[in-house]
């Protein structure tokens, strides 16, 4: 019957299937490449490490090709060494090159040392590799033979079991920490986390750096107090808080300010005058303990103003590392303001440009939403330089402008890798040229009203001689209008005449009717005349 024929022949094709496909394994087991068979070939084997790569010659491709289970050769180092034998080693430099050779791997790249390792190793052997898109890579390149299957991973395998035995540089070596450094290096850039990008820091120093500034000017004042009842014409002299700690600290008591040379502190102006002034002061006088205890808070707005001075330079580095972009738009104290208010980096860049613009003035906006009144239009971004050197009635503008480039930048400065600031330079510039635009529109307006002359519009009246030359507007002739009268115009005039005879009648009779009643004449009768009058019109 048919159909035990068509089960015959199912199933010879199914045996027949079976047996290509045994062969096709059998063939990649033991690493045949294209028409070329394994026992023709020498077969080199490429093994990285986190040291380097290395360049392993198979010595008995028979065992490889025959045996599936290579793992027994490489439990000792003599069966290692009878296998495979070590041909060349290239050795990192550092860090860094493992790093970028071990991400280029991961990524089945072929690195530029990687490249010159082989062109200089490698001539008409196949390479056996574990990774067979970087095999792809190599033949595309290199011209060079590449095999990656089953038998490549196991003789990789037994590789590394041996790997101090079969290389001599590593003798005697642990390369467990060297390992695990470039483990957790690499994972580091598969994470997309760098060390340097750790806003935490910044958080911490720009609030530091605000409490510092509260605790100086508290010191300070204090300090000013303090010595103004022994020297009270110094504060006024003396503006800056630090120079009056240093200039109290270098002087003493005032009766020392004539012998004391001030040079490196104050300006020759102010030397004078401070030295004029102590001469005349109608101070108090003070003693020697009472003068320790000024120099030694002295000493504190000294020590706190320079401990200020670094870590204002540290929050700048950092800054500059972890967000150049921003920096450049609106400054590294005010970035750092964003970024704490925020709570971090990533959260800075989750926020909207109309987010960021008010960030700070949450208190203004929930009250003017509550009230009704006009919402706040900027926060913390009101103390970038950008809109501090913009006019009054721009800042809303500008601030609403550079809240949308800040959001750009923070964005990129979060989740890119390049250190540079280029976007930020770009989108300053367009805020800058946007503020002169604004400025430029508000000074036309001026010169206008200061000429008295609005800016002349277009005139089709010109003279056909010279029509850049705007000739006088012709007036308009009332004269020359004539209105004709229509049959429905002339009746309104018949009824408005009408209408004027009544009125002035009405009148007359009103004033007779008044002199009459003022003559003794009944006033009753003319009352009730009256009230007939008004029901007259009222039926009317």
């Amino acid at each position: 019957p048919r159909s035990v024929v068509r089960r015959q022949h199912h199933k010879r094709h199914c045996t027949c299937t079976k047996e290509a496909k045994h062969e096709r394994r059998f063939e990649a087991r033991i690493g045949v490449v294209g028409s070329v068979h394994a026992d023709r070939i020498d077969m080199l084997l490429l093994f990285e490490t986190a040291a380097g790569f290395g360049l392993f010659k198979v010595l008995d491709e028979g065992k490889v090709r025959e045996e599936k289970d290579l793992g027994k050769y490489f439990s000792t180092s003599d069966g290692a060494n009878k296998l495979v034998k070590l041909k060349a080693f290239s050795k990192f430099d550092n860090t860094t090159d493992a790093l970028a050779a071990a991400t280029a791997l991961v990524d089945s790249k072929l690195s530029k040392g990687l490249k010159k390792f082989l062109k200089k190793n490698v001539g008409e052997e196949t390479l056996a590799l574990a990774d067979s898109k970087l095999g792809s890579i190599v033949k595309d390149k290199l011209g060079i033979d590449c095999i990656a299957n089953g038998s490549v991973l196991e003789l990789a395998r037994g590789v590394r079991s041996q790997l101090s035995a079969l290389v001599s540089e590593f003798s005697g070596q642990d390369l467990s920490p060297m390992s695990l450094g470039l483990a957790h290096s690499l994972s580091r850039y598969k994470l997309k986390f760098s060390p340097e990008k750790v806003d935490t820091m910044i958080i911490q120093a720009i609030g530091l750096l605000d409490d510092l500034d509260k605790e100086l000017n508290t010191y300070a004042m204090r300090a000013r107090e303090w010595y103004g009842w022994h020297f009270p014409e110094m504060s006024k002299i003396v503006t800056d808080n630090v120079d009056y700690a240093k200039t109290v600290k270098l002087m003493g008591t005032r009766e020392c300010a004539a012998k004391t040379d001030f040079s490196d502190i104050l300006p020759e102006e102010v030397e004078t005058e401070l030295k004029d002034a102590s001469i005349i002061s109608m101070g108090t006088e003070i003693n020697e303990m009472d003068m320790l205890n000024i120099i030694q808070l002295c000493d504190q707005v000294i020590s706190l103003s320079e401990y200020r001075t670094q870590l204002f330079e540290y929050l700048k580095s950092r800054m500059n590392a972890i967000a150049p972009n921003l920096t450049v738009l609106v400054g590294e104290l005010v970035g750092a303001r964003l970024i704490a208010h925020a709570g971090s980096l990533i959260n800075l860049a989750k926020h909207p440009a109309s987010t960021v613009q008010i960030l700070g003035a949450e208190k203004a906006l929930f009250r003017a939403l509550k009230t009704k009144h006009e919402t706040p239009k900027y926060g913390l971004i009101y103390h970038a330089s950008l809109i501090g050197q913009s006019a009054p009635k721009f800042k809303g503008k500008i601030s609403r402008v550079l809240a949308a480039k800040c959001s750009l930048a923070i964005r990129v400065d979060a989740l890119s890798d390049s250190p540079d600031a280029t976007i930020g330079i770009e989108n300053r510039a367009k805020v800058e040229a946007r503020l002169r635009q604004l400025e430029g529109k508000a000074l036309g307006a001026l010169s206008a009203r200061k000429s008295g002359t609005d800016p002349q519009k277009y005139d089709k009246f010109r003279s056909p001689e010279t029509p850049g030359v705007v000739t006088t507007p012709r007036a308009y002739n009332v004269e020359g209008d004539i209105a004709l009268e229509t049959p429905k115009s002339a009746e309104g005039k018949e009824k408005k005449e009408k209408k004027e005879k009544k009125d002035k009648s009405e009148k007359k009779e009103k004033k007779r009717k008044s002199r009459s009643t003022e003559d003794g004449t009944p006033k009753e009768k003319g009352s009730e005349s009256e009230k007939k009058k008004k029901k007259k019109r009222e039926k009317e």
